[in-house]
């Protein structure tokens, strides 16, 4: 697939770089000087490379420009009526309900597929990987991290809550009690302690995370597509211990609350 097939200016506007070559795409985060900050053109961005990704495209690996992976959120998400055209956290609020719903589940959307059994997805981490970045980590198959790397779930601290399909793996990868403390208290988990809980697959110096993830990429690309295919649904479905979905729509749901008492307390911009 070549990158015409997504708007470029979609990515541009996205701060996301597409690369396929072959059997492998790239996604880069690519806005350095903001440490990769994510807005919601961000996550249509990606929607629309998972929904237009060539089949042919067996690996995906995620990544980021700079010395983040990602910092989350753009803070104007927090002060602005609009960001680049999509609606800030404010004019979130005061959308109807149902309108609301829809608009993070198309956010969510540019998470959710990459954990769709037709490819192995892998993040390739560095810095810190914070909120929106953190569960962008979480929602590829497998993670490799430079020892630099720092991952945080920032929301719950802001009075919001992980709503971009974060919640659901962290408890997997980690359980409930330690997904509970890294939530609530905001704390950093470093790349040797991410890999002692489950949430890192490797630990590499930061001028190896790219061969790794380069040999990690080559490595799962060998199998037959459909023995890996059907190996990762039979995967998901033993993990599985509620319905995807609802977790999704539940976290919507308090979402959309958090973001309803932000702005009943601060007031729209």
């Amino acid at each position: 697939m070549a990158e015409s097939t997504v708007e470029a200016d979609l990515l541009d506007r996205g701060g996301v770089g597409l690369a396929v070559q072959g059997w492998r795409a790239t996604i880069t985060l690519n806005r350095p000087d903001r440490l990769n900050a994510q807005t919601p053109l961000t996550w249509q961005a990606l929607r629309e490379i998972g929904q237009r990704l060539d089949p042919e495209v067996r690996v995906v690996v995620v990544r980021g420009a700079g010395r983040a992976f990602s910092a989350g959120l753009d803070r104007r998400l927090f002060t602005s009526a609009e960001v680049d055209g999509a609606p800030g956290l404010a004019a979130l609020a005061e959308r109807p309900t149902e309108q609301a719903d829809a608009d993070i589940a198309g956010f969510q959307q540019g998470f959710s597929w990459l954990r769709e059994p037709e490819r192995v997805t892998i993040a390739a981490v560095q810095g810190h990987a914070i909120g929106a970045g953190f569960q962008l980590a979480l929602a590829c198959d497998l993670r490799v991290v430079a020892d630099d790397a720092r991952f945080r779930m920032a929301e719950t601290g802001l009075g919001l809550v992980p709503d971009l399909g974060g919640t659901l793996p962290l408890v997997k990868a980690v359980g409930y009690a330690r997904a509970v403390e890294i939530c609530l208290t905001g704390r950093e988990v470093p790349a040797e302690e991410a890999l002692r809980l489950g949430l890192a697959n490797a630990v590499v110096p930061g001028e190896r995370l790219d061969v790794a993830v380069d040999e990690l990429a080559e490595a799962v690309a060998q199998p037959p597509r459909t023995a890996v295919r059907e190996t990762l649904e039979l995967l998901v479905q033993a993990d599985e211990a509620v319905d995807p979905e609802q977790q999704l729509a539940e976290e919507r749901a308090a979402q959309l609350r958090c973001i309803a008492e932000l702005a009943e307390r601060f007031g729209a911009p």
